[in-house]
């Protein structure tokens, strides 16, 4: 694959490394990212990309990377990985013969739907690139996919773990008695990839909101209302997309817990932990769940990923795959829908054991 070229930001290097493996060194790009001390930057690509296809690769959620400004260290934010993104694409001026972001966690995806005198700077965010010469966008779980409608000529796709995640729980968890909860209405489409693949029933929470306040730019939940089958006695799985805080995904695990579920899962493809993973630790303590899956799509602090209810799905295979797939124009609908391996683990899984004869 001589015309595959792979860039690698610095914020993806532990994902990126591995893909590299997969797809081979030739396809690394090297590059650098200069900060000057007054926190402004660049970026210098040094290998030939002329007639490439290039893909970008950046964790946007990834806080662990620092830089110096007026001799301070300084976290990084989204937008100051987003603004990276855009000088590595500046600095190849236009030379590429396609060019690819892959962004698992999609940037200012959170806020998808345009409100009355706020800005919707997702869909700014994609403009911006479309304009700078980007082909495709490549994303994991958006929060919202109609936020491609910003760019309708534009390649968009959008894909989800849940092979890869279901891959985990059916080899590590008891799968007996399952039922498949969304904390949330917006929820529904990644619980119903869960529920089709599992043959399970589902069940839904409703989220009532103060719609007078604003607390760290959300309205702040008053009240979860379950509707679904009875949870009692049932091995619970909670499928969303993000946990940010996890107060939502706590109180969902409190109230099933309350109300005699078994063991209750939590699912996301990104665990941000924003208010920090003591409150969960305490959460597991206190038995509101049992554990957390998620993935390594966005930075986790290693501490974090030491603790015992918490497993880290890796995901380098499947982006790889994508890549791959994409750059040979072979058909992207088996990476969507594929589930023969899946089926096979839960034939193994569900088997009884045959009864001895006499």
């Amino acid at each position: 694959m001589e015309d595959l070229k792979l860039i690698i930001m610095d914020n993806f290097k532990e994902v990126g490394d591995k893909i590299i493996d997969n797809l081979g060194s030739d396809c690394k790009v090297d590059f650098k990212t200069i900060r000057f001390s007054n926190g402004e930057g660049k970026a210098n690509v040094d290998s030939t990309i002329r007639g490439k296809d290039v893909y970008i690769l950046s964790d946007i959620g990834n806080y662990g990377i620092t830089y110096k400004m007026h001799g301070k260290n300084q976290r990084m934010s989204p937008d100051d990985h987003f603004q990276d993104i855009k000088r590595v694409i500046a600095s190849m001026s236009g030379q590429a013969k396609e060019l690819t972001v892959v962004m698992p966690m999609l940037y200012e995806s959170r806020q998808h739907r345009k409100k009355p005198k706020e800005s919707l700077d997702c869909a700014l965010a994609l403009r911006e690139l479309e304009n700078l010469g980007v082909d495709r966008i490549i994303t994991i779980d958006c929060h919202d996919p109609d936020v491609c409608n910003a760019i309708p000529t534009l390649q968009f796709e959008n894909f989800f773990p849940t092979n890869e995640i279901l891959k985990e729980i059916i080899k590590n968890e008891n799968i007996d008695d399952l039922l498949v909860i969304s904390p949330d209405q917006g929820a529904i489409d990644r619980t119903k990839n869960f529920t089709d693949i599992l043959e399970v029933e589902t069940g839904i929470f409703s989220k009532r909101r103060d719609t007078s306040r604003v607390v760290n730019g959300k309205n702040p939940i008053i009240e979860h209302v379950y509707m679904g089958p009875p949870v009692n006695g049932k091995n619970i799985i909670v499928v969303d997309d993000m946990i940010a805080s996890g107060g939502s995904m706590l109180d969902v695990g409190r109230m099933l817990k309350e109300q005699g579920a078994n063991e209750v899962i939590l699912v996301s493809t990104f665990s941000l932990f924003t208010e920090g993973i003591n409150k969960f630790d305490v959460a597991n303590k206190a038995g509101l769940f049992d554990k957390v899956y998620t993935t390594n799509l966005t930075y986790i602090p290693d501490d974090c990923k030491e603790r015992e209810w918490l497993k880290v799905v890796d995901c380098s295979n499947k982006l790889s795959t994508i890549i791959k797939t994409i750059h040979e124009h072979k058909s992207i609908k088996p990476l969507k829908n594929g589930r023969k391996e899946l089926d096979e683990l839960l034939e193994k899984k569900r088997k009884k054991p045959k009864e001895l004869s006499l």
